[in-house]
């Protein structure tokens, strides 16, 4: 284990001691922005298997919603194929630092909680990804996190996810907390298809695989 990873552990188990299962991001972040700690999930830009997905994707003049956009890298990608793309994060921190690293961007990033998102939002975009996301929240908010990011998907509408695999030497304890193919299918309740659901190998990494999932309403 990495000393981020060992550092993101220790705010997430001080923050899930007191009950509160989200706090620790904004902690991470304001630790990161003053130099004191690294968001290990950061790679300065997209998840490389969402810029697989979105090889050879048309311009769409659609809405996107981006969830738990950190520093922006995903979102930028997907505003960049032509959406009108808001994103958003429970920290605040990590939503004015994406606008510092991305000036002149589009994209709407905004401060929000998935687990009582604006009620707007219900049904209203086109497309919505959740990269790592529901993995970095602990099982017990699993259900609540994954309905919530489904019922964002408007009629005719996709959702992409991106999480690890839950595997045999998986440790109990988190962040993050991988899925289960059964975790990832349950993205499809309410009313969304799978169109597909891939293990695929995990980005510097090989040892290890992550899901790429697709949906439709």
């Amino acid at each position: 284990m990495t000393a981020p990873e060992e550092h993101t552990r220790l705010l997430a188990a001080e923050s899930l001691a007191t009950g509160d299962v989200t706090g620790w991001f904004e902690r991470l972040y304001s630790a990161a922005d003053r130099g004191e700690a690294v968001v290990p999930w950061d790679r300065g830009g997209a998840h490389p298997l969402l810029v697989e997905w979105a090889e050879g994707r048309r311009v769409s003049a659609g809405r996107a919603l981006v969830v738990g956009a950190g520093l922006g890298g995903d979102a930028e990608l997907v505003a960049g194929l032509g959406y009108d793309t808001t994103a958003f994060d429970v920290s605040a921190t990590a939503v004015r630092s994406a606008r510092e690293r991305f000036p002149l961007s589009v994209v709407n990033y905004s401060v929000a909680d998935l687990l009582d998102p604006p009620v707007g939002w219900r049904g209203a975009f086109g497309l919505v990804v959740e990269s790592l996301t529901v993995q970095s929240m602990p099982r017990s908010v699993r259900t609540a996190a994954t309905e919530s990011v489904s019922s964002f998907v408007a009629p005719g509408g996709t959702l992409v996810v991106i999480a690890g695999e839950l595997g045999d030497g998986d440790p109990a304890s988190g962040p993050p907390w991988p899925l289960t193919r059964a975790e990832v299918e349950a993205f499809g309740a309410g009313g969304l298809t799978p169109v597909r659901i891939e293990l695929l190998p995990a980005p510097q990494d090989p040892t290890a695989r992550r899901w790429l999932a697709e949906f439709t309403r």
